[in-house]
């Protein structure tokens, strides 16, 4: 830990102290907590960051959307609107959020709404849906889930169990006995039994909790625009990466695996990309001399460049967006599967 990190312990402690009372409050009912007659699967995490939300809640679309009306539900985090809004096809980053604007971008016959209340998101959807998937609404204790999906990013599990500032976690480690079902995500895709068991010891998941472990799937490029591209990348292509998500060490990886040559363009997280960033991104690849040169971004950023002020840039430029799925490990997903499907089916 960083010492600046260390400094910061007394605020983790009183802030530590603050969630603790609350979810207390929420666990015997002195807080309300609003449930529904209806299937909520609330995907989350416990600490601030990248753990593989959208993918999963990605997933969980493909897997439902064929036998019922579903609805997505988010914050919106990062729009300048407020309140609840339904995406429509010409909805963008800035109105919703760069993740729903992704699901939107992705599966244009769902129906994607924002709403800083998700209680009251809830409402205004639960008429016209079956079910309803809540990105990112773990610590949304206003609202009772009738699922709940925690995940942990493997490159993190070993971390010291520290609340923000000092750390990177939202509320204390206990808070993950609320979940249903905790997914240990983007791990190595020969991830040995040892490890696993190692890693399910740091976890420490209670008995009534399904464990599953997830890796990422990368798919083929594509162009911002979603025509597919074969052959985007070989050792001779240089990379221009640019990113503004919370970890892009993953990606990052898997881009040096098949060039040498990656250079990497890194903004924070939901970062909004402003013309100056677009420009030098512009100005280094006209001066790149190679041969064979690429820009790549992902699909969460790629929803921010779709911004008015950037387009014209953005057009000129030879971006590709490099999807990215998720595989279960130990042949889990049929397991996973059923679990989700006996849930809802039991509305």
């Amino acid at each position: 830990m960083k010492f600046l990190r260390w400094l910061l312990i007394p605020f983790s402690l009183i802030y530590g102290l603050v969630t603790a009372i609350r979810n207390w409050c929420y666990d015997r009912g002195i807080f309300k907590s609003t449930g529904f007659d209806m299937p909520l699967i609330v995907v989350g995490n416990l600490d601030v960051g990248g753990a593989g939300k959208s993918p999963m809640t990605e997933y969980l679309i493909r897997l439902l959307k064929d036998n019922y009306k579903i609805a997505t539900l988010s914050r919106g985090y990062g729009r300048i609107t407020k309140g609840f809004l339904l995406a429509s096809g010409e909805s963008k980053a800035s109105d919703i959020g760069d993740e729903p604007a992704q699901f939107k971008h992705k599966f244009p016959d769902l129906d994607v709404a924002v709403c800083e209340k998700r209680v009251d998101g809830v409402e205004q959807l639960k008429d016209d849906h079956d079910l309803i998937i809540l990105d990112d609404a773990y610590q949304h204790r206003a609202l009772e889930p009738g699922m709940s999906i925690l995940l942990f990013d493997y490159s993190r599990v070993n971390e010291p169990h520290f609340l923000l500032p000092a750390g990177n976690l939202r509320e204390p480690f206990g808070g993950r006995k609320r979940a249903d079902v905790i997914i240990i995500s983007k791990c190595p895709a020969s991830l040995s039994d040892l490890e696993q068991g190692r890693v399910i010891k740091r976890v420490k998941p209670y008995p009534h909790q399904s464990l599953f472990f997830t890796t990422i799937n990368y798919l083929p490029a594509q162009t911002i625009y979603g025509a597919p591209v074969t052959n985007a990348i070989d050792d001779q292509t240089t990379v221009f990466l640019l990113t503004g998500i919370a970890n892009p060490k993953p990606l990052l990886s898997h881009l040096k695996k098949q060039t040498p040559l990656v250079v990497h363009h890194n903004y924070p997280d939901h970062h909004r990309f402003s013309l100056k960033n677009i420009s030098k991104l512009a100005d280094e690849f006209s001066a790149c001399a190679s041969q064979k040169k690429v820009i790549i971004t992902t699909e969460k950023d790629a929803q921010r460049l779709g911004e008015q002020d950037l387009l014209a840039m953005v057009k000129k430029l030879p971006i590709l967006v490099l999807p990215i799925g998720i595989s279960f490990l130990n042949n889990g997903q049929q397991q996973f599967d059923e679990l989700v499907q006996t849930y809802v089916r039991q509305y």
